[in-house]
């Protein structure tokens, strides 16, 4: 400000830029209180919902610890009518799926297909995605499991995913591709997490590859690639294939 100018002049050019500005100033000061009093709430409301949703699960765990899958189930719909974003909902329909595998194979099948498509986290639904190839499997329907099997970027996930793959060939007598697939489970990402040893003991079950006959007995019955009488047919999905993901981390 000009030095020269009289502490009149001065006094009177701040009432000046005053009455231009101050109202902006005030609707400035206003609208930041109002977005930290209303991110303030939003955050309430969140760990609100994230208590219910989490009081709900426990419930849910309890019945079905007690076998009680009617009212487990009735849990897991008010959970998804109320918490549908909630991490707590898609760990409770993981939580049902596994108490159906055996009683109620299709039923197991459309609660992992539910979570697969409906979670907004990427490790739950290939989780489920996991599960539900091997509940597939284990109802023969092959095509429809390699088909679940078949997404990218599987992370960490690559290793157990190649190893469903191989079970199923091997189910089907697909021997060449069940070697192939297991031996990718071997060296995939997340290959650590696997029972290396089972899946080699899977490699060493497959059938041999079929040997090149011989011109002396060129005329003889060719041979066939045959896997053998007691090869292991795909088991029932085992409950916990994967390590789910802790519900605190997500709700």
């Amino acid at each position: 400000m000009d030095e020269l100018l009289s502490e009149k002049e001065q006094i009177e050019r701040l009432r000046q830029w005053w009455r231009e500005n101050g109202w902006f100033l005030i609707g400035g000061a206003a609208l930041g209180a109002l977005l930290l009093f209303g991110w303030n709430q939003y955050q309430a409301y969140r760990d609100s919902q994230a208590e219910q949703a989490a009081a709900l699960y426990q419930s849910l765990k309890e019945a079905v610890d007690a076998n009680d899958t009617e009212g487990a189930t009735a849990l897991l719909a008010r959970m998804r009518d109320e918490f549908s974003a909630s991490s707590y909902t898609d760990q409770a329909g993981l939580m049902i799926a596994r108490q159906l595998l055996i009683m109620a194979p299709e039923r197991a099948a459309e609660e992992l297909r539910y979570v697969m498509n409906s979670t907004d986290e990427r490790e739950l639904s290939l989780i489920a995605r996991l599960r539900l190839a091997r509940v597939l499997a284990y109802r023969q329907e092959y095509d429809e499991a390699l088909r679940v099997l078949a997404v990218s970027d599987l992370g960490q996930f690559a290793g157990r995913f190649s190893e469903v793959e191989g079970d199923i060939y091997a189910a089907r007598g697909q021997t060449d591709a069940a070697r192939t697939a297991y031996l990718a489970a071997m060296t995939a990402p997340g290959s650590v997490a696997l029972d290396r040893n089972f899946v080699q003991m899977k490699l060493n079950d497959l059938a041999t590859p079929a040997a090149v006959p011989s011109e002396s007995s060129s005329n003889d019955a060719p041979v066939t690639d045959v896997p053998p009488a007691d090869a292991p047919p795909v088991d029932a999905p085992p409950a916990d294939d994967v390590p789910a993901a802790d519900p605190e981390g997500g709700a």
